[in-house]
């Protein structure tokens, strides 16, 4: 068996959790998700746990009892706290801000380069210089973090560039030069 797999999920208060079929829905104060699971985990839900039992005894059995426990935990803790990234725009010139809900950024090119979040995802940002990205879904605000991150990725001889808060951006030395 799996050992993330045999851990029950606590489910918070203020969190209803619906099984119809093959589909777990949570509903909580920060939205709804729904994972499908397959034919070969049981999910049930018991005085307030979520339990994931594999059918079998196999390895792929195993693999998907840990997989699918973990992406229901995802969905209860993103309806109930949410899941968030933040991104640091390093760089002279490089800032950040909100039009309405669009984040508008200066990274160095000609053309400002405005991202709009999908929905369910909330952008902001501080200082000019530091971006979160909010939401209930951890796939969905992983991608589109990813996503700010691919318009400037951090470049490894100044640093410049957009990264993630406590990404560390390993250096390389710049040209020797005559002696």
């Amino acid at each position: 068996m799996s050992r993330i797999g045999k851990k029950p999920i606590e489910i918070p208060s203020g969190v209803e959790v619906k099984i119809e079929g093959n589909v777990i829905t949570a509903k909580g104060p920060k939205g709804t998700e729904s994972v499908t699971f397959r034919d070969e985990v049981k999910v049930s839900v018991a005085d307030n746990h979520i339990i994931v039992e594999p059918n079998s005894d196999d390895r792929k059995t195993n693999a998907l009892h840990g997989l699918f426990r973990t992406l229901i935990a995802n969905a209860v803790h993103g309806v109930s706290q949410g899941f968030e990234k933040k991104l640091e725009i390093v760089g002279v010139g490089y800032r950040a801000n909100m039009e309405g809900t669009k984040l508008n950024m200066a990274l160095g090119y000609s053309h400002p380069v405005i991202i709009e979040p999908p929905a369910g995802i909330t952008l902001s940002v501080e200082a000019n210089t530091k971006i979160t990205v909010k939401g209930s879904n951890k796939q969905t605000v992983g991608d589109v973090a990813a996503f700010i991150r691919s318009k400037r990725p951090p470049e490894v001889y100044k640093g410049k560039g957009v990264k993630y808060e406590g990404e560390h951006i390993r250096r390389k030395a710049g040209k020797a030069g005559k002696k």
